[in-house]
């Protein structure tokens, strides 16, 4: 996997940070990662400066000075990304609910089957989801649904945050004007390369919740989704 890179935002992963980086590492010798850390009290970056001896030329950080939101974690590190040499640029959790053994099949729906983007998806093959309650499965499947059905995007997981771009997507969009922070910023991402016409990609993944560390979901986040959705996709129809 030459020329690629994962980014990872972290805020309290600290009893995850280190398997998740070593577990990716096992899977290529020419892949990187990018942690970008919100200043996480439980010392998670102070972790990762410790695993960047062994990595040293594998292995970046970045620390922002506070919680700001997964969406801003995410520009911060495409502009990073953006900044090198990357071809292709990954979001992936920490918390393993993106097996890292999964990221070849993304890579190669790029490289091979010539998509712009590829996501990890949950439901292209019917509901794969493991160790979460069944009201969670359905909240996701039917926002998934939801988000389809008002953007008219031809996408099974609309919020899947395991995703691999190429780079030429990233360059395109203006990333100064992506308006969500939350799990929304997964669909606004994928409806601007929509937009754009880039090729997109749904590949097979069996996504598993966390066993360690605490979930980021919260109810201000889900509103952001549902009524963000609305207002993005009525911005689109009205710049015609």
């Amino acid at each position: 996997m030459q020329n690629s890179v994962v980014i990872i935002p972290t805020y309290n992963e600290i009893e995850n940070i280190e398997a998740i980086i070593k577990a990716i590492f096992s899977e290529s010798n020419d892949i990187h990662v990018l942690v970008v850390d919100d200043n996480s009290p439980d010392l998670t970056a102070l972790k990762v400066k410790e695993l960047q001896e062994p990595y040293s030329d594998r292995l970046f950080l970045e620390i922002r000075k506070e919680k700001s939101g997964l969406g801003t974690a995410y520009i911060h590190g495409f502009k990073w990304c953006l900044e090198r040499s990357y071809e292709y640029i990954f979001e992936m959790d920490a918390d393993f609910s993106h097996n890292p053994k999964d990221l070849i099949h993304l890579y190669n729906a790029c490289k091979i089957d010539g998509s712009d983007l590829a996501i990890g998806s949950r439901y292209v093959t019917g509901v794969n989801v493991v160790n979460w309650p069944m009201s969670r499965v359905l909240m996701s499947y039917l926002a998934s649904k939801y988000v389809r059905l008002i953007t008219g995007m031809k996408i099974h997981d609309t919020t899947a945050g395991y995703v691999c771009y190429k780079r030429m997507v990233l360059e395109s969009l203006d990333l100064d004007k992506i308006k969500f922070i939350g799990y929304a910023f997964q669909i606004e991402m994928k409806f601007k390369a929509y937009l754009k016409k880039f090729k997109i990609i749904e590949v097979p993944v069996i996504f598993t919740d966390r066993t360690k560390g605490e979930s980021k979901l919260s109810s201000g986040i889900i509103s952001e989704a549902i009524f963000g959705v609305i207002s993005m996709k009525l911005k689109s129809v009205f710049k015609k």
